[in-house]
Formats: structure tokens, sequence, C-alpha cells
């Protein structure tokens, strides 16, 4: 569920604030930044290894020492470079009484930073000169400690203020450092201020001896019973405070987890927490004891309202501290095993020994129950689960050893889902639902009975394949601009370009697990391809808003996929063949082809560059510049290569391949570039005996495709590739020679084949060849050189059965035993929500389309080849997809030229290959 685009006051629906001058200075920066932004600063996604250890100090060393030369008039600056980071992990900052505890605390800090004085003096050249520093020290503030407090306050405001001055922002550790100062020392003054009651209640004497320093107590003429209540209650209060800490704290934990599922920096341990929400429960149950002990004094009006506060403080915690440590799939398939776990995180500490185990059960559920469960709090229980989870019942366990209280849930299994309801063009791509771990528990003391509920990450629930990519978009979109304590599932239906920017560079670095991200001109790229906008500047679009439908549900112009689905092509293609390509920033990669011509047809012969196809998904191809003896400049792109082709031969052995390639944009020569990239050629013979063999490409410009004209006449139309197929060369010097290739592939005939759509780039055909029209010997290529084949010296062959069917192999036919593949563009229609299991079962029969000699066997379908259901189930499926107008275009004319340069790969010697070409990733 989405929200409206009306205007938001809350802070995600701003531009992010890492990215503007910050008005606080505190901790409570680091909490407004990670509860309501969907990312941490984009300058620090890029480093994400450093920034964690990160300190204010370490960059305020290597400022210049000007800049603070104000605040150092009370405070040698030379005693403060000696103290380094050790001063900001005080908690100087939150220091802000004059009572006896805070008094006590700025005395025990004033004798540790003597002594971390003392310590560094010891190794320092100026040890004189620092001792008297530290003595001056020393005996100026002995007696005023707080006013050390204030003055240390005051300097590392003014670093903050300057460092926030240059980079607009603080490390993200050094807010969360000051956020668990804050905690500790308010845990502290808890503990005293329970002292303090049980002093009071002992009588004045004991409470004078608890605090000497304060003179309230020397002057006191109230009773103690007066005094008791008010003391009390504001010791409840600042218990609450502690409360809401914790659980502010609980809250950042789960939206970095939530992060994390789009590649965010992810902290996974609960060790901390636990250790907070067991010592502040355990403040709890001291303070309760006191409260009930003065019951007397407190009155039959004010202990029944304090102990209902104790009880909510006691109630949020427990119920807070039952957390999703590992999540389900985000996207979760039917009939596929998950593996998932939840931790108690007050377990150890109070969950009452039982003869039965506590049982946990896992349930899945809808949006709307979802929603129904969070507005009651979960004080109400699940009536109706909306999918079958076989193996759903898991035993809540404590481990003595590491003091964790999990449930793992290792063999869960989605076996159904039951769809609700949709809303307008909504698919079920975009349908999210979330499962429910609950269970019922017995705490001590006073066995009380607790019913425990905590909701997944929303998740997306496909029943094929193919509906993946799609429910990716919903899972990312969700991660990175949800908020905390939203109404489940609702995300905004639009979100700034800018906060778009950093979620994809986040999820590209994760996904292809580099560290070099993407650049201002490649943002610029993806806002004219998203907006569908090329005239406007950069800075035009840091304002604009994007929205789910520009994301993944709006079809790109002239193209047959979304944004999403073009982007992911790219994430895909650049995770498997080129990481380090583009780790070395070798890709130019999201740059426009008019603009890679603008840059090229100035430079020298044989520049080039590499960019992502922007017409393919999941191609990257290579654009370089020819020029002409008259001077004339001419950029030519190669026709984009696939997964597929690097596969067969990488992307830095076919640079080397092409001659015409030398300078890699701007200047560098391409052996210097590439050279680490290629691969070692094999020469001479292998172990067996073999002659190795060696795959070359091959570019035939379009310069070169032109032949001589005679006078009068008109130029000889150049002859189509027989399936586009790269060639082999073999060297036949004799007709019979020719004949022995050629009697194994087909009886003597010239070989006609069909013109083919252009739904596929000339270079490299997708198309299948069945296995009856191989080669019976091993080959060393898969097709020959059309030369070869359509010489009009070989005998004829009229009779081949394989060729007798009138109708052309068109790329968006199927075999027979194969799901239908789109081939010529355009996006795919999502499955109808039916059951597909992973095993296939024998499907009806259908007519056939193509010669029974062409029927293809399961051993040579595609890796990405559709799972079918069964039975029935698998003709009501291809009635929804091959009944779509989108799955059967109208079958156009070839054209001469696709305005690609061909490719060739020729195999050089006398080897053992298998050519197998199956679907272009992104035309099925």
């Amino acid at each position: 569920m989405r929200q409206g685009t009306g205007g938001s006051s809350h802070p995600s629906s701003q531009r992010s604030c890492w990215c503007l001058p910050l008005p606080k200075l505190g901790w409570e920066l680091w909490e407004l930044q990670l509860l309501s932004s969907p990312l941490t600063s984009p300058l620090l996604v890029s480093s994400q290894v450093t920034v964690s250890k990160m300190s204010l100090w370490s960059i305020v060393s290597h400022m210049p020492p000007e800049e603070f030369s104000g605040l150092f008039t009370e405070f040698p600056h030379s005693l403060r470079c000696l103290l380094a980071d050790w001063l900001e992990n005080q908690p100087w900052e939150f220091i802000n009484g004059s009572d006896a505890f805070f008094t006590s605390v700025a005395s025990r800090m004033l004798s540790a930073m003597l002594e971390k004085l003392h310590s560094a003096a010891s190794s320092d050249g100026q040890q004189c000169q620092i001792l008297q520093q530290v003595s001056s020290i020393e005996k100026t503030y002995q007696q005023d400690p707080l006013r050390l407090v204030a003055i240390l306050r005051a300097i590392l405001e003014g670093e903050k203020a300057a460092v926030i001055k240059r980079d607009r922002h603080l490390p993200l550790s050094f807010h969360r450092r000051q956020e668990e100062l804050k905690f500790s020392l308010g845990l502290q003054r808890l503990q005293h201020r329970v002292r303090e009651i049980q002093a009071l209640r002992d009588g004045p004497t004991a409470a004078l001896l608890l605090n000497p320093r304060d003179p309230q107590l020397k002057t006191e003429t109230k009773p103690p019973e007066s005094e008791l209540p008010t003391l009390i209650l504001e010791a409840v209060k600042e218990l609450e405070a502690a409360k809401q800490q914790v659980l502010k704290r609980i809250q950042i934990w789960k939206r970095q987890q939530q992060l994390a599922g789009n590649g965010a920096v992810f902290e996974e341990s609960l060790a901390p927490l636990q250790k907070r929400c067991e010592s502040l429960v355990e403040v709890h149950f001291q303070l309760h004891q006191q409260v009930m002990a003065a019951s007397a004094e407190l009155g039959p009006e004010l202990l029944p309202r304090l102990l209902e506060r104790f009880n909510e403080v006691l109630s949020s915690l427990v119920k807070s501290s039952f957390l999703v440590e590992k999540q389900p799939p985000q996207v979760l398939k039917t009939q596929t095993k998950f593996q998932a776990s939840v931790r108690f995180l007050l377990g150890p500490q109070l969950l009452k020994v039982s003869s039965k185990p506590y049982m946990v059960r896992a349930d899945m559920v809808t949006e709307k129950q979802a929603r129904e469960l969070t507005l009651s709090a979960y004080s109400n229980t699940l009536s109706e689960s909306t999918g079958e989870i076989m193996h759903n019942m898991v035993a809540l366990e404590t481990n003595p050893t590491s003091g964790t209280c999990c449930a793992n849930f290792k063999n869960v299994l989605l076996k159904k889902i039951k769809r609700c309801e949709r809303k307008g063009s909504e698919s079920v791509t975009e349908e999210k639902c979330a499962v429910l771990f609950s269970t019922t528990v017995a705490l001590t003391p006073g066995n009380l009975s607790v019913h425990l509920q905590v909701l997944s990450l929303p998740i997306v629930v496909i029943v094929h394949g193919n509906q993946d990519n799609n429910a990716k978009a919903t899972v990312l979109w969700d991660n990175a601009f949800s908020e905390t304590d939203r109404v489940p599932f609702v995300v905004a239906e639009q979100v700034p370009w800018e906060k778009m920017c950093d979620t994809l560079n986040l999820k590209f670095m994760a996904e292809v697990q580099t560290t070099k991200g993407l650049l201002k001109e490649h943002y610029f790229f993806l806002a004219q391809k998203i907006f569908n906008d090329n005239s406007a500047k950069f800075e035009d679009f840091q304002n604009r808003r994007v929205s789910w439908a520009q994301f993944n549900k709006e079809i790109l112009p002239g193209r047959g996929f979304t944004f999403w689905q073009w982007f992911d092509g790219v994430l895909d293609l650049t995770k498997r063949c080129l990481k380090n390509y583009w780790s070395d920033r070798l890709i130019s990669g999201f740059i426009s082809k008019q603009y890679v011509c603008k840059l090229l047809s100035t430079e020298p012969d044989g520049t080039f560059l590499l960019r992502f196809s922007d017409s393919e998904i999941g191609g990257v191809t290579i654009a370089h510049v020819i020029r002409g003896k008259d001077g004339s400049s001419q950029v030519e792109n190669i026709q984009p290569f696939s997964a597929k082709d690097l596969s067969i031969r990488s992307l830095g052995d076919r640079i080397r391949d092409l001659g015409q390639l030398r300078n890699l944009y701007p200047n560098i020569p391409k052996d210097q570039a590439f050279g680490s990239h290629y691969n070692k050629e094999q020469t001479g013979k292998d172990v067996r005996g073999y002659v190795s063999a060696a795959i070359k490409m091959t570019v035939e410009s379009e310069r070169d495709q032109q032949p001589p004209t005679t006078a009068g006449g008109t130029p000889e139309a150049p002859p189509a590739h027989v399936f586009g197929q790269p060639m082999l060369q073999p060297n036949l010097q004799h007709l019979d020679n020719m004949h022995s290739v050629l009697n194994p592939v087909c009886p003597p005939a010239p070989f006609c084949p069909q013109p083919i759509p252009t739904g596929y780039p000339t270079g490299e055909s997708n198309m299948m060849v069945p296995d009856n029209l191989r080669p019976s010997f091993p080959s060393t290529s898969p097709m020959l050189s059309l030369s070869l084949i359509t010489d009009p010296a070989l005998p004829p062959c009229s009779d081949l059965p394989a060729f007798r069917n009138p109708l052309p192999f068109m790329p968006n036919q199927y075999m027979p035993g194969e799901a239908p593949q789109l081939l010529s563009g355009g996006p795919l229609p999502e499955p109808q929500d039916e059951e597909m299991p992973e095993t296939m079962a024998e499907p009806a029969p259908f007519p056939s389309i193509v010669d029974p000699l062409l029927q293809s066997s399961q051993r040579w379908m595609p890796p990405s080849s559709l799972e079918l259901p069964p039975g029935s189930d698998f003709d009501q499926f291809l009635q929804e997809t091959l009944g779509a107008p989108a799955l059967c275009p109208p079958f156009t004319p070839p054209q001469q030229h696709s305005g690609y340069p061909s490719t060739n790969l020729s195999c050089w010697g006398m080897g053992e290959s298998q050519w197998d070409d199956s679907v272009r990733p992104g035309h099925a």
C-alpha cells in the first residue's frame, strides 16, 4: 500500500538531512536520521568499512588549528591533542545538573582525565611543560569539577559545529557512541535513585552518608515521609525515559535490518540490546521493590498509579524484546523452503522454567491482517492464516552458554498462498504480506502469562520465477522509503530523486560487491532515462520526485521494459561478468549513445569506451571512433554482449581481439587498461595430445560492408548471415574437403534459410538449433560460413525433411516441450496466480508449429526456461500467457541492417568445442 502524493511534514518526505546544514549537534540527530531517512549518508556509502570506526577527533585533527583558536582560552590546546578521542567518549554533554550524583560523576571524570594526561605525558617530548599544565588543571578544578565539565562540553560543541560546517554531517559512529553514553549515564542515575530511596527510608543519617556533598540534606527540615513520594515519582519518570530510549534503540536496529535488505551495512549482534534490556529490567524490579516497601508512605491513591506505570514499563520492554533475528526471504516462492529465527531478549532473565517447552508459531498474514494487529498493539490474536506453512511450530529454547533465547525455523515451506483482492492496476508482485511469529510464555516473578507477537519485514509471495524481478522492485522500494511505526505496509508513492539515487547506489554496490559506487554523471543519465527528459540539466533533477509508476510500472518510451527491469539487468550483468572492470573504473556504463558520439567524435581513431546498452536488458557495448582517409569520423557501437556472450569469451579478451580498438577514453592504451584482465592463450598441445583451440572475435564495420559500385550500377546488397551466428573459417583447399564437412550437416543441396526478424541484434542470434541439425561429429563451431553453405558448386539437397516445412523458424515461436519465450522485446505479462511446482508434469498436447524433425528435447532447454504447471493448470497457463497480445507480435520483414556492426567468433586450430546459445537475458 502506498500513500498519496500530497505533501508530508514527516522528515522522510524532505530532502535528506545529511545534505543540509544540521540544526542539531547531539545524539538525537543520529536517531532522527535512522528513524526518518531511508539511507545513511550518501557520502559515507562509498567508505562503509572505515565509517564505523571513525571518530570526531580523526576529522578535527586534520583541520586547520586556526578554526578552533577561540575554544581554548581556559583549557590548553596541547592537552586537548593528548586526550584525542578519549575526550569524546565521556558523557560531558549529559551532565546537566548540579546535584550530588552529577557532582560525583564530574569528580570521577576529572580524576580519569588527570590519569590519562599523566600517562600521555610520559611518552611526550615536552613532559615537564605538560605536567605543569596538568597540575594547574588539577588545582583549578579540584573543588569545582562541574566547571571543567562545562568547559570541555563547549570545546566539543565547537569542534562538532566546525565539522558540520565543512562536511555537513558528523560520523555516524560518533552519534551512536553519544547515544550509548546517554543511556549508560541514565542507568547509573537510576541506580543512584534506588540507593537514595533506600537511604531515605532508613533515615536522614543514612541519606547524608550516601550524599555527603548534598547541602540540602544538611539543612533538611522536612520529615523523610514528605520527601519520599517526590523522590519516587522522579525515579519512575527517569525509568520511563530510559525505557523509551531502549525502545527507540530497538526501532533503530529494526530499521537497520530493513535497510540491510537493500545492501546497507548492518551490525546484526543483539547482545548490546539484550544487555540494555536486562539492566533496565533489573533496575525496574529494584525500584518496584522500594515502592512496595514504601506503600504506607505513598497512600492508597498514589500507589495504584505507580504500580500501573511499573506494569506498563515492564510490558513494553517484554513485548518489544521479542524480535525477528533472521528475517525470511522478502521475495518468497511457494513450494520453496526457507529459514528464519526469532529471539526473546529477556527470555534468559524472565522466562519461567516449564516442563513443556514454549512453542513459537509462524503464520502468513495479509497486509490487512497486519494492520489490524498493529492497531490493536498486538493484543488481538490471529483468526486465520492466509497461507499454508509447513513445519511452522518450533520450540523456544534458552542456551545458558550463549545466554540467548531463540526459536530457529530451519525447514519452513510455504505450500500455498491465498490472495486478497487487489486494487486497481495492482499486480500480485505489489501485494505485500508478512510472517507473524507468536507464542505465549510465563514470566517470573509472579508467573505472569504474556502473549508475544512480532511481524517479519514485508514479503512478496510469488509462484513463478519470472515474477522475481518485479517482486524485488516492490521490496526495494518498501525497504528504502518506509517509515518507522507506520501502518503496515504503507509507503510513499513518490520520493525525492536524490533519495532514489542513494538507494540505487547502495543496491548497486551491494549486489556487485564493490566499493566503487555511482558517479554524478551516472545519476544524470539515470535521471534522463527515468524522467524521459534529455533537455534538463543535472541541477534540474535535484528537486524532482520520482513515482513508483515511473520506477517499475510504466514502460520506458520506445522500449519493452520498465526502468527497474533495465537497471536490474545491468546489476546482474555487472555482478556476473564485469565486477573487476567496474571496480577498476574501466566501464563508463551509465551513459547515453548520443553523449558517447559527442565525446568520441573529436578523439583519435581507435578511441573507445564501454557503456551499458540502453535498448537491451543486461548488455554492454563497445563504442569506438573510426576516421576515414578524408578525416571524417564515425562512431560505431558494437552489438551488445550479454552475460552468455561474456561467458564464452571474456570482455578483456574480446577487446584484445579487436585491433581497431587502441585507446580507452580519454587516452589510455588498451593494453595498459585491460592487460590485467587478459586471459592467457593456450598454445601447442594439451596433456592429451590435442591441439589447443582459441576463439577470436572480429567486427565487420559499416564501412567495410559497403561494396564497390560499377558505373551506372547499384551496390550489391550484402548477404545475410546464416542465423547471424559466429562463423567458422576452416582452411579447405579441395571440394572433397567441403563435402566431408558438409555431409554430416545435410545432404548435398544449397541451404536457403528463411529471413530472420530483427528482434535480436544481428551479430549473435539467440535462435536455438535443434540437435538433429547439429553435426554428428564434434564440431569446432556451431555454424559454417555462409560462403561455404551456399556455394553453387555444391549438389542440391532438396530431400532434407527438416527444410520442407514452409513456415519460417521465427524467434517468437516456441518449440514443443518448451515454454514460449518472448524474443521481440516488450514487457512480459505476469503469470496468473497459479501454483507452479518445480517438477514438470506431462503437459497437455497442443498444436505444433514446427516440423516434427525440429522437435527439441528437454536437454537443450535454456537455463532460464519457464517452470510449467501440471495437468489442466498448464492449459490455463498457456491460454493466459499466449492469449496476451504482447506475446504474439505480428511478424515483420527483417531489416537489412540492425544498426550494430556484426561480430564473428572465429575458431582457430583444431580443437573440440560446443556452442550452447540460449535465449539472451532480458528478452525472455
